[in-house]
């Protein structure tokens, strides 16, 4: 079949990896795509939010199937204007129709579906303009640290963690009343702080039936030690030693499964990817977040361990025919290294050659942020690599990802050396 996947980042370059490794896929087109997606099929320069012109370039191609790698398609409803469309509804999108992104596209939407369908979350209250002295008094109730989340989507930094009262009541009047986040803050979801280790599950359903894919944790923070600002991703590492059978059980009885079955009672048509984003408190699982679609970088750890042929599991979700199919993880351990430009995830520059691209190191490099000018490979983003190395152990695997990320040189290039590191406190306890 012929398949067109939707943006530039490492998640779509893990995704064209893949997908080149299938049988099934005669054609491979990625929409913008980078440097390093031209190595598994042809770019084509489209706006991901034209469905217009992608729906033209679809019936042009001959494409069977369309992925998404991001929120923004799905959240502005492509799945809706494919299968609205009597010439484009034969198209398979792998994603969820407008209704189900909702559980990524507004927070207050997530928490008012974990509450109704009785999955485990932070408590919360939601909050706009208009209420704004009523969201103070709320915080007042709270212990801090408090957790203030803009309602919409934020490019991944509508969400602030303020330590003490007085700093959560001045952030909350700089959402609501100063647009701090535009309009994605126009409302703002206040939670309860919930103390443990970050862990993130990715189901992949066809509205009835699910695989429940490797688990990731990632690093969100630019510096050492999970310090400084928010970043798309530092770093990911699956699987993750603290997620043992009994954790994960309870992550499916608790969550995954009330998750499918309440989409299925609300009457959504959910085909895709469902990343949860979770806290493990004291052996627990509490959903922080719903995104709806497959995480970055956690991509580009958790492809690398799948050993089956993932257009396969796809089209299985597209037809709802996923239980006749059937998914196998490699055991070995999956550790992702993002390199990114000097100033990220501030102000950065673009265009500067890399070098050190060829290498008889074993490691995956997924281009994140690149371009190809002129015969050399540019970076054109702030995360420009992610690279990733499989190996028996957690520490074989750092050391082999740590090893190549030395190797890639780009001015300005910034990783963090400590990515995994933590993990590795646990297992040795």
């Amino acid at each position: 079949m012929n398949i067109l996947i939707l943006g530039s980042g490492g998640r779509e370059h893990a995704f064209a990896w893949k997908f080149a490794q299938s049988p099934l896929c005669e054609k491979l087109f990625i929409a913008p795509g980078n440097a390093g997606t031209a190595q598994h099929g042809e770019n084509v320069s489209l706006d991901i939010l034209d469905f217009e012109k992608i729906g033209e370039f679809c019936l042009n191609e001959g494409i069977h199937m369309l992925v998404p790698g991001s929120e923004d398609p799905l959240v502005k409803g492509i799945v809706d204007h494919f299968r609205g469309s009597d010439k484009l509804k034969h198209i398979q999108v792998a994603g969820p129709e407008k209704q189900g992104a909702l559980l990524e596209g507004s927070k207050d939407f997530a928490k008012a579906f974990m509450a109704k369908h009785s999955i485990p979350t932070a408590a919360y209250q939601t909050f706009n303009a208009s209420t704004l002295e009523e969201g103070k008094k709320f915080l007042e109730t709270l212990t801090p640290p408090f957790v203030l989340k803009a309602d919409g989507l934020a490019a991944g930094k509508g969400v602030v963690i303020p330590e003490t009262l007085e700093e959560a009541k001045n952030e909350l009047h700089a959402m609501l009343a100063d647009a701090k986040f535009g309009a994605a803050s126009a409302r703002v979801v206040i939670e309860e702080f919930l103390k443990g280790i970050e862990v993130s599950v990715f189901v992949m359903t066809d509205g009835k039936d699910y695989f429940l894919l490797p688990e990731a944790k990632d690093y969100k923070r630019i510096g050492e030690g999970d310090t400084g600002l928010n970043t798309g991703g530092m770093g990911a590492i699956s699987p993750v030693p603290f997620v043992n059978q009994e954790f994960l059980k309870k992550v499916e009885e608790r969550i995954v499964k009330p998750t499918i079955a309440g989409l299925q009672k609300d009457g959504i048509d959910y085909r895709g990817f469902i990343f949860i984003g979770l806290m493990n408190v004291g052996g627990d699982p509490y959903v922080i977040e719903y995104n709806v679609r497959m995480g970055d970088p956690e991509t580009e750890a958790v492809l690398p361990r799948l050993d089956c042929d993932l257009v396969d599991l796809l089209d299985g979700v597209c037809k709802q025919n996923l239980s006749s199919k059937s998914l196998k993880i490699h055991p070995q351990t999956s550790a992702t290294v993002v390199l990114v430009s000097g100033g990220y995830p501030e102000a950065y520059a673009k265009g500067k050659e890399v070098s050190g691209l060829n290498s008889s190191n074993s490691s995956l490099v997924f281009h994140a942020g690149t371009k190809m000018s002129d015969g050399k490979c540019l970076t054109n983003g702030g995360r420009v690599f992610a690279v990733t190395s499989l190996s028996d152990s957690l520490s074989s695997a750092l050391e082999q990802s740590f090893e190549r990320a030395k190797e890639i040189e780009f001015e300005g290039k910034n990783y963090r050396r400590d990515i995994g590191k933590d993990l590795l406190k646990i297992q040795q306890a």
